[in-house]
C-alpha cells in the first residue's frame, strides 16, 4: 500500500499540469494508455468548476485566500476561458488557481486513470485500485532511485527522480542505495527535476544523515493537533557520518524534494549546489473531479524546527549557486577539493582524488585549444596515431577504432572517451605520454 495519509503528503508529484517553469515537472513518469482527448460540454465545465470551488472551500489551508480563488474560477467560467478540451482545461484552471492563491500545490490534472480509481470509493485517496496504480508506477520507477554511480575519486552519486513511498518495499530499495553511498569518500545526491512525493521517503533518507529521534518537521492543519515527524531509530543500512555531502537542486525541484534540501541546509548536513528551488511547501491531498480530473488542494503546512518556517513561495537557495547543467561538475570539484584538504588522508586515497580533480575541473570550465595548435599535435607517436577531425583530436587505435580526446589541462593532458577517466594522453607536439590511473609514471613515446 502507498502510505500517503500517514506520510502527511498525499502528493505523488509536485505538478503535472504545467504553466510555469518551477511547476512543470512530473516526477519519474511512466507511460499511460493513449486515447482521444476528451471534449468537455458546457455542463461538464460548470459541474467541474462547482466541484473545484466546493473542494477548495472545504479543504484549503488558507481561508483568507478563498474569495480570490472562487472569484477567479467563476470569472473564468463566465468569460469562456474554460471552453477547452480536457487537457487544456486542466492547464487553464491550474493557471488560475495558482495566480489567485500563489500556492504551487494548487493545480488540476487531467488523469482519467487516477480519477476512476479514486471515484470508485467516493473520492478516497486510498483505494485498492489507486494503491495498485501508484504501486505500479513506484515499482517501474525503482522507487525514484534512478541512478547509482561511482564517480572518479570514489565519490558516490545517487539520482532521485521522485519520493514515492510503498510500504514494505521502498525502504528496502533505499537500504540498498544507502549501503552503496556509505562506502564513498563523499556523497552527491542529485535532486534536479525531482517534483516531490511522500514525506515518509524523505524522512527515511534524511534519517541516514542524522541522529535518531530528532524532530525534523511539524505539520499544521486547521482543526487538527500538530503532527510531528522524527528521524528513525532503526536503519538496516546504518547511518552515514563524517562524509562530505552535496545535494544538487534546480528550479524544477519541488515539495518533498525541497523538504530534503531544506533539511540538509537547516540542519547543516551538507552543501546545496545549483539553482533556487520552486517554493512549494504546503501539504496537499487529491480530490476527484468529474469527468476525469484530480484536484490538488493544500490542506496543511510544515514548520521546520530550526527556522520556525518553511520554503513556501521562496524556494530553497543553495549555498553554491551555479547553472543546473554545471551543478554536478561543481559538486565534484568541491568534494575533491575538500577531501584533498584532509591532513590525515591515506596516501592512496589522496592520489585517487588528485587524479580525479583536473578532469572534474575541466568538465566545469571546458578548456579550449586553438585549431592551429590541434593541427600541430596531430601525428604519429611510436606507431600511435593521433588524427584531427574537424576541430577535435582522436586517437586511432590499432584495431581501427577511434576515441575522442578532450582537453583537460593547459600543459597538454587529454581525457580519452570510453575509458572512464582511467587512461589519459598528453601531447606536446614532440612527444606523446600515456598514463593509466594505476601507473606511477607516464610512458613517453617520441614522435615518428
Amino acid at each position: 500500500m502507498i502510505d500517503k495519509r500517514l506520510a502527511l503528503a498525499a502528493a505523488f508529484i509536485f505538478a503535472t499540469a504545467a504553466v510555469t517553469p518551477v511547476a512543470a515537472q512530473r516526477a519519474a513518469p511512466v507511460a499511460v494508455a493513449r486515447g482521444a482527448a476528451l471534449q468537455l460540454t458546457t455542463a461538464q465545465q460548470q459541474a467541474a468548476i462547482a466541484s473545484i470551488i466546493s473542494a477548495v472551500e472545504t479543504k484549503y489551508v488558507f481561508p483568507e485566500r478563498l474569495p480570490a480563488i472562487v472569484s477567479r474560477m467563476r470569472a473564468g467560467l463566465t468569460s469562456g476561458r474554460y471552453d477547452l478540451g480536457a487537457t487544456r482545461f486542466a492547464e487553464q484552471v491550474t493557471e488560475d488557481l495558482r495566480q489567485a492563491s500563489q500556492d504551487r500545490h494548487m493545480y488540476l490534472n487531467y488523469a482519467p486513470a487516477e480519477y476512476a480509481a479514486s471515484a470508485v470509493a467516493g473520492g478516497s485517496d486510498s483505494t485498492a485500485a489507486l494503491d495498485a496504480l501508484y504501486a505500479r508506477r513506484t515499482t517501474r520507477a525503482n522507487h525514484g532511485l534512478s541512478e547509482l554511480r561511482i564517480l572518479p575519486g570514489n565519490i558516490r552519486y545517487l539520482r532521485i527522480t521522485a519520493f514515492p513511498w510503498m510500504d514494505d518495499r521502498t525502504g528496502a530499495a533505499y537500504d540498498d542505495a544507502l549501503r552503496f553511498l556509505r562506502d564513498g569518500d563523499a556523497v552527491i545526491i542529485d535532486l534536479r527535476n525531482n517534483g516531490g512525493g511522500s514525506h515518509a521517503a524523505v524522512r527515511y533518507l534524511l534519517s541516514h544523515f542524522m541522529k535518531p529521534e530528532v524532530l525534523d518537521i511539524t505539520f499544521l492543519q486547521a482543526g487538527e493537533p500538530p503532527m510531528q515527524s522524527h528521524t528513525l531509530n532503526h536503519l538496516p543500512a546504518g547511518r552515514i557520518e563524517g562524509k562530505p555531502l552535496y545535494v544538487l537542486v534546480n528550479r524544477q525541484v519541488g515539495s518533498a524534494a525541497e523538504a530534503f534540501a531544506y533539511d540538509v541546509q537547516q540542519f547543516k548536513l551538507g552543501t546545496l549546489v545549483g539553482e533556487t528551488t520552486g517554493g512549494a511547501a504546503n501539504n496537499n491531498t487529491f480530490v476527484p473531479i468529474a469527468p476525469g480530473f484530480m484536484l490538488s488542494v493544500s490542506y496543511g503546512r510544515p514548520v521546520h524546527p530550526v527556522s520556525g518556517g518553511n520554503w513556501e513561495g521562496v524556494g530553497v537557495t543553495p549555498e553554491i549557486p551555479v547553472k543546473s547543467d554545471k551543478a554536478l561538475a561543481k559538486a565534484q570539484t568541491l568534494a575533491l577539493t575538500t577531501l584533498m584538504a584532509k591532513s590525515d588522508a591515506d596516501p592512496g586515497d589522496r592520489a585517487d582524488w588528485a587524479w580525479a580533480l583536473p578532469a572534474a575541473t575541466a568538465s566545469l570550465v571546458p578548456l579550449t585549444v586553438q585549431p592551429a595548435r590541434l593541427k600541430q599535435l596531430a601525428g604519429v607517436y611510436s606507431g600511435r596515431i593521433i588524427v584531427l577531425q574537424g576541430d577535435e583530436l582522436y586517437w586511432r587505435r590499432k584495431d581501427g577504432q577511434t576515441a575522442r580526446l578532450s582537453p583537460m589541462t593547459q600543459d597538454g593532458w587529454f581525457t580519452v572517451d570510453g575509458y572512464d577517466d582511467r587512461f589519459r594522453i598528453r601531447l606536446t607536439g614532440d612527444a606523446m605520454q600515456t598514463q593509466w590511473i594505476d601507473e606511477p609514471e607516464p610512458t613517453v613515446l617520441s614522435r615518428d
